[in-house]
């Protein structure tokens, strides 16, 4: 560790909570009908990634806790932006009853595919680095660990496309009329939340530079001799 507490079990009930909570507010996820609470307990999910990293302090845990904070705080901002832009088109914000947004919103269509596989931290992105940086040191910590990762990976990516196909595909309410067209703006805005994730992309050094090197100081010292 890169920071020694007193006792190394003083964090072990966190750990368990924070790893527990990953499938907890995963499986709440799948029983949400409005659609900010969603996207809103999907970053609670994730911080329990970060949180339980966080805490095992090694130098890959806190690079993947760091990256993982970034990239699902870009992430989320973009979902929260597509769903306000849903509402105010539908004024509502229950999934059922803006659905069919494919048919007359297409390209929004596009944002919110971008959105959600980033949100699964499907490869390339960088969300996926930090999620295997965390998930690789937390199993270092504890092999049975990998049983609540891997079941809070999967619940993440069902909840995704549920909310996905939701939002997008099947019949067109008959209350949802008069929808304005998208504006330039917005694709702009969406457009600013992608940028950033791919310049992280090829240059993921920006973020895990820092503690990286951090470690590699700390080892150096370590192996000087001492007068």
């Amino acid at each position: 560790p890169m920071l020694n507490p007193i006792s190394t079990k003083l964090y072990y009930p966190f750990m368990m909570l924070a790893i527990w909570g990953i499938i907890m507010t995963s499986t709440i996820c799948l029983r949400q009908t409005d659609l900010k609470s969603l996207i809103a307990y999907s970053s609670v999910s994730h911080m329990g990634l970060v949180i339980a990293a966080t805490l095992i302090q090694t130098p890959w845990g806190l690079t993947g806790a760091m990256t993982l904070m970034v990239a699902h705080g870009l992430t989320s901002s973009m979902l929260f932006c597509l769903a306000n832009t849903n509402y105010e088109r539908t004024h509502t914000r229950t999934m059922l009853l803006a659905r069919g947004l494919q048919l007359i919103l297409p390209l929004m269509t596009a944002w919110w595919l971008v959105a959600n596989l980033m949100n699964m931290a499907l490869p390339p992105t960088i969300n996926l680095t930090g999620e295997l940086l965390i998930i690789s040191s937390v199993f270092n910590w504890s092999n049975i660990t990998i049983l609540m990762t891997g079941a809070g990976t999967l619940l993440t990516a069902t909840y995704s496309l549920y909310m996905f196909l939701t939002v997008q595909q099947g019949k067109l309410p008959k209350t949802t009329i008069n929808i304005s067209p998208t504006q330039t703006r917005e694709h702009l805005l969406m457009a600013l939340h992608t940028i950033p994730m791919l310049l992280l992309l090829m240059k993921p050094s920006l973020i895990m530079g820092p503690f990286m090197c951090h470690y590699g100081l700390m080892k150096t010292l370590e192996c000087e001799p001492k007068n």
